[in-house]
């Protein structure tokens, strides 16, 4: 056992300070034999939890504590002040240590005022919140940043007492002067004067290291960091540094090497981790309280509005619906639950109340008929067959888990009708913490070397786009990047330093979704944080976290889907004077199956809307909800492979097989193949002879791959199995495919409950399209990918899209007939919400007619950028002067919309009564020359992120039509697979196969819609010059994956072109088919006039057709022709359209 405890260490939750996570750190005290570790991390207590399990489970001793910032004046006083050692924004450190539970309350406390009131550069408390909430804490001077010390480093002794003195008195017998020595000259210098305090004073000593990273050779990999933390530069000379190679988590005998001088110190250390002994109340549930009427209990509440409810939601209740509630009830009262339900019926009520669109359910939740009955989801479990066990296991204690969708723009409200409820000081979001992960940390740790960013960068790029990348792994696929660290010192470094580095935490934020509730203030169970940015609160502890301190976490997800569909019935209303119910509209309507999912024409369909999705609806031919929860559930990594059967099996052509008879009524609805979780657990309870909630629990073991558990579940299921009847060879063979198909079964109630919004759009889509595409266009108008692919799809449906018009577009897309949308202003790179809300108030009176009549809106909001955006992207083209006059005098406009505000400003005499300007003597525009078309579309692909007014592919329009196999409809022309067709790379990424090759995925624009195009490592090392995004091309190869409908989604690269000079390229055969009936000497004269007079590089080949009918091919290479356009056309006037093609 070490005689020596750590006690002053940083995690990476000190962030951009510390480069040790809380693992690395307890793996170091391990191997170092010490029992006993603290934490005391910069302000915070982000740490507190995972240090906590984790040196348990490494049986370390947790000691939990923190380095706070304790104001010289008040902690809310927010002003300069500077310290003795030169800093100014007044405050010293000061480490606490909880000896107790009492001592952890505190500390929280201290922690959460100092983020809520004390906030000023850092989180501060003072002196007199220390008095107020000493009690179970220890407190040790600090670092060199300590009052104490930073005093006793400049030598002046008297008041390094008299701080000492105020700390000894905040703190009786717990409060110790702190001994560090990195090598420093004022920690040295400091030593003298604590060691003299301490005698005279009778303060003990205590020594520390203040560790910041775990191991010795971390020390430059750090040093990287607090350059990150600080905005430095690591050549910057003039920046702070730490001394290299000392502030590392040191052996016990390192530690006494240092102070053998004072072994007190040390023995001190051991003295106040024995005195330290905290254990945080894990599993323990804190849920508050829901008001109800005195003469009854939550559960008999609970109740009552579940049977008020089933009136409401079932038209006759018989026994199995009575059962199946009193088996809920009986549950949710057994594990403590139903003031859970009751809070929650009451905010999701509340939204419905109050017109904020509430999802049908979300997750497992679905499959509880008390949730259904109490209005918190909108799904019949009975109807589908949803498990209440999935939900809630009586066997499995841990607590219910609602997640709520609501739509984006009414989540808030509901959230502070919570607050309103259990009061402002019970409930907070939650942190989330972002890490440094591959790329990001490749880009921090050139950014600190000064490398070059573009350098960077690209180095960055090389790091694969695949899920949970890492350093390590991607220096093993990618031999380009294996060869970085080999181009110089500094290469080595990158790749080095970023690899300690990674995971490291790099920021704190606010979970995105996710609240929690306590019975009382939060401060009493978890520490607060407050966002300096945004002023959000959130809770120091994350949502696993929470979870497991036993406390209310609610996920209140913004749902954009469901903001879709309420603006969508909001157009629908006014302009068709119709109210619809979208919960109300029938789940079986055949032409929303028929016209949208069977064709696949499922843009803008929630979870309908990837080219592999629409692929395979165009197959199954989907007729029914049911299709598409299966199709939603097997359309995933691992299940997808399923997906063939299941469709040859829905059309008849794969037979239904079953390996038992008492299978079929639990696979029937998904044709013998397992797709749900639920089935699981109905085989494992029907077959196996398990309860629905062992069943349950099965399930979960199976997906995990724990193979302990497995091999006595394997026995009980079998004897269950025989002694229902089956032979011991069959109850194998069912649990080995239960095994298979358990890790990848779907949660069925999550795939009924979003399959019903997935519906409510399609028929949205079906009945109103333009009132639908405007609605969900203008819901991802800040997604530029997502609004192209959606305005893509509009016009195939016939609808155009008229451009950005200051005049006539609003900041939202907007309908002007049934055929028409006008492009919203917002949408606009650069302008956003704001300026395009004031572009369009700014009209109300009278339309523009001058950009001068734009500059007199608040220029903060019209400053250059939005303007050089609007006259680039053609806004402006209404107003007088072209494009590339309104360009060419931004700073004309600009200087005149200064003059106009200035004036407003300093109240001075009207702009319009200005000899200099008036509204009659505007400043003239520069002369210049109008952008090219090429120059337009280019500002226009910029702003935009699309070409919508002119196509840069029109001028080859003749040639793709020419050339290409497929139809503008993008069904192929030929019986093959086959195929030829050309288009602009909108998106370019690169992959790496198995073998670590590289290969790319294009989206290529064509003119019937984005095509799929997969360009394999042997055609990519042949063509990879040629892929670059906005390269317009030409491709042969293979279909892949087309549906009935012969649409080309994704095809395979064999061959790639440049489209410029394409006939030239690949163009070698003129060929002309010549019926017997055309047999007249004027033809062939004609034909040979053609030749002479438009020589070229192809041959003739001409296909003689018999009057039987059959086929002569005939190569004349004696004249060779030009395929232009112009020969083309005479050719088919001779000898007709369908008989003249080129190859």
């Amino acid at each position: 056992m070490s005689d020596f405890v750590h006690l002053h260490n940083h995690t990476d939750y000190s962030l951009l300070d510390a480069a040790q996570t809380v693992e690395t750190m307890c793996n170091r005290a391990y191997d170092l034999g010490m029992h006993s570790l603290a934490v005391t991390d910069h302000g915070n207590l982000f740490a507190m939890l995972p240090f906590y399990k984790e040196a348990q489970k490494k049986g370390i001793k947790p000691i939990l504590g923190c380095e706070i910032y304790v104001a010289i004046t008040n902690h809310d006083e927010k002003k300069q002040i500077s310290t003795i050692n030169g800093k100014k924004w007044g405050y010293h450190h000061l480490v606490l240590l909880a000896q107790n539970y009492q001592g952890y309350l505190n500390l929280m406390k201290l922690c959460s005022i100092a983020y809520l009131d004390g906030f000023y550069y850092r989180p501060r408390v003072d002196k007199k919140l220390l008095k107020k909430y000493n009690e179970g804490l220890i407190a040790t001077s600090g670092c060199l940043a300590g009052e104490v010390t930073a005093f006793a480093a400049a030598g002046d002794y008297e008041n390094a007492k008299l701080a000492a003195l105020d700390y000894k008195e905040i703190f009786p017998d717990r409060f110790y002067l702190e001994l560090q020595n990195h090598d420093i000259v004022e920690e040295k210098k400091a030593h003298v004067i604590l060691k003299k305090l301490s005698k005279e004073l009778n303060i003990p000593l205590v020594a520390t290291n203040d560790c910041h990273y775990s191991m010795k050779n971390d020390s430059d990999a750090h040093d990287v960091l607090f350059c990150l933390g600080t905005g430095k530069d690591r050549n910057d000379i003039n920046r702070l540094r730490y001394e290299p190679g000392k502030f590392y988590l040191k052996s016990a005998d390192e530690m006494f090497a240092l102070f053998n001088d004072v072994p007190e110190a040390l023995e001190n250390t051991v003295k106040i981790a024995e005195q330290c002994d905290v254990a945080i109340p894990l599993g323990e549930y804190h849920l508050p309280a829901y008001p109800v009427p005195d003469d009854v209990n939550e559960d008999q509440y609970l109740k009552q509005l579940c049977l008020q409810g089933l009136k409401k939601k079932y038209s006759q209740i018989d026994s199995t619906i009575n059962n199946r509630l009193d088996y809920e009830l009986s549950i949710i009262k057994k594990m403590g639950y139903a003031g859970y339900f009751l809070i929650t019926q009451d905010f999701v009520n509340y939204a419905k109340n109050n017109f904020i669109p509430v999802g049908p359910g979300r997750g497992s939740a679905a499959g509880s008929l008390v949730a259904y009955s109490t209005g918190i989801t909108n799904v019949d479990p009975l109807k589908y067959n949803l498990l209440f066990e999935r939900f809630l296991n009586p066997e499995r204690v841990t607590m219910p888990d609602i997640d709520i969708d609501f739509c984006i723009e009414g989540r808030e409200r509901v959230i502070d009708y919570i607050k309103d409820k259990y009061g402002h000081n019970s409930v907070a979001q939650i942190i989330t913490f972002g890490t440094m992960k591959a790329k990001s940390v490749i880009r921090d740790v050139g950014r600190v070397l000064s490398m070059p960013y573009s350098e960077v960068d690209s180095i960055a790029k090389l790091i694969p786009n695949e899920p949970k990348i890492n350093l390590e792994k991607a220096l093993k696929i990618n031999s380009d990047f294996a060869k970085v660290s080999s181009q110089s010192k500094t290469h080595k470094e990158l790749i080095e330093f970023s690899k300690t580095l990674e995971g490291c935490h790099r920021h704190a934020s606010t979970h995105a979704a996710g609240i929690v509730v306590t019975p009382g203030p939060l401060t009493n169970y978890v520490p607060l944080f407050k966002n300096p940015t945004s002023g959000d609160i959130a809770t120091q502890v994350d949502m696993n976290g929470l979870e497991e301190l036993g406390l209310l976490k609610m996920d209140f997800l913004g749902l954009r889907n469901l903001t879709v569909i309420d603006q969508t019935l909001l157009l629908i209303k006014n302009r068709h004077n119709k109210n619809i119910d979208i919960d109300l509209i029938d789940l079986n309507d055949s032409n929303v199956y028929e016209h949208i999912f069977s064709k696949g024409k499922t843009v803008g369909i929630f979870q309908f809307e990837s080219d592999g999705m629409r692929d395979y609806l165009s197959q199954l031919k989907p007729s029914s909800i049911d299709d598409l929860i299966s199709m939603t559930s097997l359309y995933r990594p691992g299940p997808m492979g399923s997906i063939p059967e299941f469709i040859a099996r829905k059309k008849g052509e794969a037979k239904i097989k079953y390996l038992h008879p008492l299978l079929e009524p639990i696979l029937k609805e998904t044709y013998g193949i397992i797709v749900y979780q639920e089935q699981v657990m109905e085989i494992t309870s029907t077959i196996g002879g398990f309860s629905l909630a062992e069943a349950d629990i099965m399930r979960r073991a199976m997906g995990k791959k724990k193979k302990d558990l497995m091999a006595s579940y394997k026995i009980q299921f079998v004897d269950g199995a025989v002694n229902k009847g089956l032979e011991k060879a069959t109850a194998i063979e069912i649990f080995e495919l239960l095994e298979k198909f358990a890790e990848y079964g779907f949660n069925k109630s999550h795939a009924a409950a979003y399959s019903i919004i997935s519906y409510q759009t399609a028929w949205l889509k079906h009945y109103y399209p333009i009132e639908f595409m405007t609605a969900n266009i203008s819901s991802d108008i800040n997604d530029t990918t997502k609004v192209v692919k959606l305005i893509a799809d509009a016009k195939k449906m016939n609808i155009t899209i008229f451009p950005p018009n200051v005049n006539s577009s609003h900041a939202d897309f907007t309908i002007l007939d049934d055929k028409t949308i006008q492009y919203g202003l917002a949408a606009i790179k650069n302008v956003g919400y704001k300026a395009a809300k004031n572009i369009v108030k700014g009209r109300k009176n009278a339309v523009y007619h001058s950009v001068f009549d734009l500059c007199l809106i608040d220029n903060n909001l019209i400053n250059r950028k939005v303007l050089e955006s609007l006259i680039c992207v053609g806004a402006c083209n209404d107003l007088e002067g072209h494009q590339a006059q309104l360009y060419d005098s931004m700073d004309i406009i600009l200087n005149f919309a200064n003059k106009h505000h200035k004036s407003q400003n300093s109240s001075q005499e009207s702009l319009f009564n200005n000899a200099d300007i008036t509204t009659n003597k505007r400043p003239k525009l520069n002369s210049a020359e109008e952008w090219s078309t090429e120059e337009k579309n280019k500002h226009e692909k910029q702003l935009l992120g699309f070409y919508l007014t002119s196509d840069p592919l029109e001028k080859y329009y003749d040639d793709l039509k020419e050339l290409s196999t497929v139809d503008s409809n993008g069904c192929s022309l030929t019986n093959t697979d086959y195929v030829q067709l050309g288009g602009i790379i909108s998106e370019l990424t690169l992959r790496y196969d198995k073998k670590n090759n590289q290969w790319a995925l294009l989206t290529l624009d064509t003119v019937f819609g984005p095509v799929q195009v997969y360009v394999f490592h042997s055609t990519y090392e042949k063509y990879f010059k040629l892929l670059k995004e906005d390269a317009l091309i030409f491709i042969k190869g293979k279909i892949s994956n087309q549906g009935e409908e012969i649409s080309v989604n994704q095809i395979i690269a064999n061959k790639i072109f440049v489209l410029a000079k394409l006939r030239q390229q690949i163009v070698k055969y003129i060929n002309i088919k010549v019926d017997y009936s055309m047999n007249d000497h004027k033809i062939i004269k004609q034909l040979y006039d053609l030749c002479t007079k438009n020589s070229g590089a192809c041959s003739l080949i001409l296909h003689f057709i018999t009057a039987k009918k059959s086929s002569q091919r005939i190569l004349i290479d004696k004249y060779s022709l030009d395929p232009n356009s112009d020969v083309l056309q005479k050719l088919r006037l001779i000898f007709g359209y369908q008989n003249v093609w080129i190859r």
